[in-house]
């Protein structure tokens, strides 16, 4: 637009109008003139030299450093996932070392338990072995003193029977001793006798 004001401005000459046909001599105010061309294309590669020499390296620089920033990052994911993975298979292992230890632990706690048991059995049968001795033998003492007391009432109950029946006293020890063994033991061949034929 402005080359059509200063076309008008210096030649002072006639637009054409729209019916009119265009003369051979007048310059088209679509194109530019050839100095302006010639101008833009020296700002062009002045801007595009310039924009090669300063602009395209940095660019190509912060490109650079953004791809080995995103593969450093990939790499060192990757590195963490490879040791998590690590980490993950050691937790593993201990905790399989774990459960091993601890079902050890239990099959040894099962077993003392086992002893502990079969020893307190053990000890529990020795003191019932010796509370029923120690009853047995304290029976056959009771028993033995019945049988002494028995024995001693029943001497001097005979020596009364027999002096009641004889009518005088046995003073005389020896044949108050010889009748009681004599009476005792009629008693014990009785006794037998008697008892194998209930």
């Amino acid at each position: 637009m402005t080359n059509v004001i200063f076309y008008l401005a210096e030649g002072g000459e006639k637009l054409p109008l729209d019916g009119e046909p265009q003369g051979a001599g007048a310059p088209n105010i679509l194109l530019p003139a050839p100095y302006d061309i010639v101008w833009s294309l020296v700002v062009f590669l002045i801007v595009f030299l310039l924009f090669w020499k300063f602009v395209l390296p940095k660019f190509q620089e912060v490109l650079a450093e953004r791809e080995d920033r995103i593969k450093g990052g990939i790499e060192r994911a990757q590195a963490a996932q490879a040791e998590a993975k690590a980490a993950l298979e050691k937790n593993n292992a201990q905790l399989a070392e774990a459960r091993a230890e601890a079902a050890q632990i239990r099959e040894d706690a099962r077993e003392k338990g086992k002893e502990i048991e079969a020893e307190h059995r053990a000890k529990a049968e020795a003191e019932s072995r010796r509370i029923i001795e120690a009853g047995e033998k304290q029976l056959m003492a009771s028993r033995e003193q019945v049988v002494a007391e028995l024995r001693n009432e029943l001497g001097q109950n005979s020596i009364n029977l027999a002096e009641e029946l004889l009518g005088h006293e046995l003073s005389d020890s020896t044949r108050r001793s010889n009748t009681i063994d004599q009476f005792l033991s009629q008693l014990d061949s009785v006794a037998p006798a008697g008892s194998s034929g209930k």
